[in-house]
């Protein structure tokens, strides 16, 4: 039951509150044309590494299956 009364108690206070108190974001963050290029080059690999890992294990794993069916096809030789 407290807890209910501390939400009801804080939102008036919230409504109250002057706006000087709200933080002016564009103070504190230098954005120039360089900004979307170091965003992208920073996400790039998150982007890329899962398509080369994906891709690296698709062929490991393809020419391991190639090894395995040619030992499985071999005739047995002669003797």
């Amino acid at each position: 039951m407290k807890k209910y009364i501390g939400l009801f108690g804080f939102f008036p206070l919230l409504l109250l509150s002057d706006s000087a108190l709200a933080l002016d974001s564009y103070r504190y963050l230098h954005v120039t044309i360089d900004t979307p290029w170091l965003i992208f080059l920073f996400l790039l690999p998150m982007v890329l590494g899962p398509i080369i890992i994906i891709a690296i294990l698709y062929w490991y794993f393809a020419m391991r299956k190639r090894a395995e069916g040619a030992e499985v096809t071999k005739e047995p030789e002669e003797a």
